[in-house]
């Protein structure tokens, strides 16, 4: 099974970068000179990634602005929340303009640096309801800890509060799209939450100690300025 579809989540506000990047969407902030966004699209591009759904929220404008500009031939659909949706929303109303059974989750301010492909072989061998790419930390306190079985399917998610090592979610999925719509979820509601953590579903993991980072602080955000100097770097 080859992904070919991704949903890029590109609706926050980046409300801890607000002194860094006062006017513009998070996914939006300058990483040398470039939207982060712009790693994240060119990452998916080389993962052979050919259709794309950007899920946007305040300030989709600025984002289609520069999509129109910098990336005019890229096969794209634009779903713009109205009001807030939570992640789950969000990705819910992105699944409606798939076109294939299998799509690829990922956030539009993250960056995770998997093999596309291997995580769609656990996907389809597994029969999995959704497909987590997990990352190896040293300290798991900022994103809360995954634990898996011997057969790689997630058994738990504990909470913000571990400094041990172990495995995180890397926020990077391979969504049923079917299944996922049958659901009776509505509105406003957390994907994480109430659809990874509930218990009710087929969920696998795949440990891939690849490149990560996630923007959300003032203090990664300085630190990716160092790290992705060059778009084919690190």
């Amino acid at each position: 099974m080859h992904i070919t579809e991704a949903i890029i989540l590109a609706g926050g506000e980046g409300t801890r970068l607000k002194n860094a990047v006062p006017d513009l969407p998070k996914c939006m902030a300058p990483v040398n000179a470039r939207p982060f966004i712009s790693f994240v699209i060119d990452y998916l591009l080389s993962q052979k990634i050919e259709r794309f759904i950007f899920a946007l929220g305040k300030g989709h404008q600025i984002i289609t602005q520069y999509l129109n500009t910098q990336y005019a031939t890229l096969d794209r659909h634009c779903v713009i929340e109205n009001e807030p949706l939570g992640t789950g929303g969000a990705i819910r109303l992105a699944c409606r303009e798939t076109t294939a059974d299998s799509v690829l989750v990922v956030n539009g301010d993250s960056l995770f640096k998997i093999d596309v492909s291997n995580l769609s072989i656990l996907h389809k061998a597994s029969a999995a309801d959704c497909s987590i790419a997990l990352k190896p930390m040293a300290n798991t306190g900022r994103y809360g800890k995954v634990k898996m079985n011997a057969e790689g399917k997630i058994e738990s998610f504990e909470e913000k509060k571990n400094t041990e090592s172990g495995l995180v979610n890397g926020g990077v999925y391979i969504l049923n799209v079917p299944e996922f719509l049958k659901l009776p979820f509505a509105g406003n509601f957390s994907f994480e939450k109430e659809f990874l953590e509930s218990g009710n579903h087929r969920i696998s993991g795949l440990v891939q100690d690849e490149y990560f980072i996630d923007i959300g602080t003032p203090e990664d955000f300085e630190k990716v300025q160092l790290e992705l100097r060059h778009p084919t770097l690190p």
